[in-house]
C-alpha cells in the first residue's frame, strides 16, 4: 500500500522539478508570504532583508500533568541558506511553488538534524544538540543548501539565531503572531503547524547585523497535548522559513 507520506512527497517533488525562474531580476524586492487572512506587521520600508533560511528542528513543550496545557519551552533547529533560491533573485532561483514547498519536503524527507538520545525519536541531546556543520544535500532535485547557523533559546529563555556562517546573530523577543493557514502541513505527528511569528530585538546587546526575524510557512511543530504526551518534556519536529532583516 502506498503511504500518505509517499503520495505527498511525489506531489511536491513534481512541483520541485518546475523550471527555475530566469534571472537575476535586480529590481525584485522579496515579499513576505501571506497567510491569506490576518498577517504579521510588515517590516519598515527602510528594513534590509539580510537572509532567508530554512529551519529544521524541534519545538519543545513541558506538561506538568496529563490534564495540563502544554507549556512551550523553546526550540532547536539547524538553519540552511535559501536566499538565492527565492524566485527571481538569481539564475538558480526556483519557481514560487517549488520554493514554497521546501518546508514540507524537508520535514518529510529527512530526519531531524540534531544529536538525539538513543531512546528518543525526536528530543535532542541536552549537552550537545547540534551535529557538525554540514550542508543539506540530495533533497529532491534541489541544489545543495548551504549551512547557515543554529536556532536555540539561550540560558535566559531568549530566542536566539546564531548565523555563524555569515557572522550575524539575532537575540529576539516575540512581538506578533498569527495562526498558520488551515491547509498548512500538520507535521509528522499530525498536530498542526506552529504559528507564524514576528520577532524583534531583545535589547540585550547581543544581536549583530540582524534585529528583526519572521517565522513563516511553518510545517508541524504543535504539541500533541498533555493527555497524549503525558507528564514531562515532549519534542515535536517542525520546519519553517526564517526571514532576517536589519532595521
Amino acid at each position: 500500500m502506498v503511504s500518505t507520506k509517499s503520495l505527498l512527497l511525489a506531489a511536491f517533488t513534481t512541483i520541485a522539478y518546475a523550471a527555475p525562474t530566469k534571472g537575476p531580476c535586480k529590481s525584485l524586492t522579496p515579499t513576505l508570504p501571506s497567510t491569506g487572512g490576518d498577517d504579521l506587521v510588515a517590516p519598515s520600508p527602510t528594513a534590509r532583508l539580510k537572509k532567508i533560511a530554512l529551519g529544521h528542528g524541534i519545538q519543545n513543550y513541558t506538561c506538568s500533568a496529563p490534564d495540563a496545557t502544554p507549556s512551550a519551552t523553546g526550540a532547536l533547529a539547524v538553519l540552511y541558506d535559501v536566499t538565492t533560491l527565492y524566485p527571481g533573485l538569481s539564475k538558480t532561483a526556483l519557481s514560487s511553488n517549488a520554493f514554497n514547498s521546501l518546508p514540507h519536503l524537508l520535514l518529510w524527507d529527512r530526519p531531524v538534524p540534531l544529536n538525539r538520545p538513543s531512546n528518543s525519536s525526536y528530543s535532542a541531546d541536552t549537552t550537545a544538540p547540534f551535529p557538525a556543520h554540514d550542508d543539506l544535500k540530495g533533497l529532491a532535485d534541489y541544489p545543495s543548501l548551504k549551512y547557515a547557523g543554529h536556532h536555540f533559546f539561550d540560558s535566559t529563555g531568549t530566542p536566539t539565531f546564531d548565523l555563524d556562517a555569515s557572522g550575524m546573530r539575532a537575540s529576539v523577543l516575540k512581538t506578533g503572531d498569527v495562526s498558520a493557514p488551515k491547509d498548512a502541513d500538520k507535521g509528522v505527528l499530525d498536530t498542526g503547524a506552529v504559528a507564524w511569528l514576528r520577532l524583534t530585538d531583545s535589547k540585550k546587546g547581543e544581536s549583530k547585523g540582524v534585529n528583526l526575524v519572521y517565522r513563516v510557512l511553518t510545517a508541524g511543530g504543535n504539541s500533541e497535548g498533555c493527555a497524549v504526551a503525558g507528564t514531562g518534556v515532549q519534542s515535536v519536529p517542525y520546519t519553517a522559513f526564517y526571514w532576517f532583516y536589519e532595521e
